[in-house]
């Protein structure tokens, strides 16, 4: 029997083969395989992102948002719940806008200012009336599928139209809203960048060429994304990332489908 060749050192070459393959599995440094492993090493990536100055928009501090749009809206929910028969509302008919009108003053009382504040009370007045706003609504809706089903309301196209209306737009308004305090804490902590992840992904967090590097999202943006939630009955360009963001979205859905389609339905018929 031969014995394997042995190296000066003692090593056969078997066990020499075996390294030489073992070694050529890794990539050398300066060929174009560890070049590519380096390029693609996450590691790597997020350095250089921050070394260029990509941080994440949700992640940017930004400046004092205006509250005038807050404000403007919510007057409108109040009038709209105003204009509604009172047998779609709470007993006695004045009573739930008196509130809201109420708590209204009080935040305009509060930052008078209409800019942003990290005020923990402005917060909680703010949730406070967007929930009185979205009970109001809420409960107008169910009055009215009620009397749909019943078949004792819906007598006059034109009215019902303009009740069904009303309440679709208050709840467009309401969502709007919720979603504008939910996002990453609210309007005072966006502005303080201190949420890590956003619940809602705009298209302008994506594409830095599609707006100015300092874009932070406003009420305006929220309220559009309300909007197309009502009427496609999905998200369109804005995408919920989180489960209270995609939860919210699919209640604003059934509520905004429902009211439309039992209303709209009636509508038809009376015309016919």
């Amino acid at each position: 029997m031969t014995n394997p060749v042995s190296d000066d050192d003692g090593n056969d070459d078997s066990a020499s083969d075996q390294r030489a393959g073992g070694a050529a599995a890794v990539p050398q440094a300066g060929s174009v395989e560890a070049f590519i492993e380096r390029l693609l090493d996450p590691s790597v990536l997020a350095a250089r992102r921050l070394t260029a100055g990509l941080t994440p928009a949700w992640r940017k501090v930004s400046g004092d948002e205006p509250r005038w749009q807050v404000s403007l809206v919510l007057a409108v929910a109040i009038m709209l719940q105003i204009v509604l028969p009172e047998h779609l509302t709470v007993s006695p008919h004045w009573l739930l806008p008196a509130v809201q009108g109420l708590l209204l003053l009080s935040l305009l009382t509060l930052n008078p200012g209409g800019k942003r504040r990290g005020s923990s009370s402005l917060r909680t007045f703010e949730l406070i009336m967007i929930a009185v706003v979205s009970l109001a609504n809420a409960i107008s809706a169910l009055l009215l599928i009620r009397g749909l089903l019943r078949g004792t309301e819906g007598s006059d196209a034109i009215g019902l139209l303009k009740n069904g209306g009303a309440i679709w737009v208050t709840n467009m308004i309401a969502f709007g809203l919720w979603y504008w305090q939910m996002d990453r804490g609210g309007p005072a902590e966006r502005a303080k960048a201190t949420h890590e992840f956003p619940d809602f992904l705009f298209p302008q967090m994506q594409s830095h060429e599609l707006a100015p590097r300092d874009w932070h999202s406003s009420f305006v943006d929220y309220l559009y994304v309300s909007f197309t939630n009502a009427t496609a009955f999905s998200p369109t360009d804005v995408l919920p990332l989180t489960p209270r963001a995609k939860l919210m979205m699919m209640l604003q859905t059934v509520v905004s489908l429902c009211t439309l389609a039992l209303v709209i339905a009636r509508a038809v018929n009376i015309l016919k």
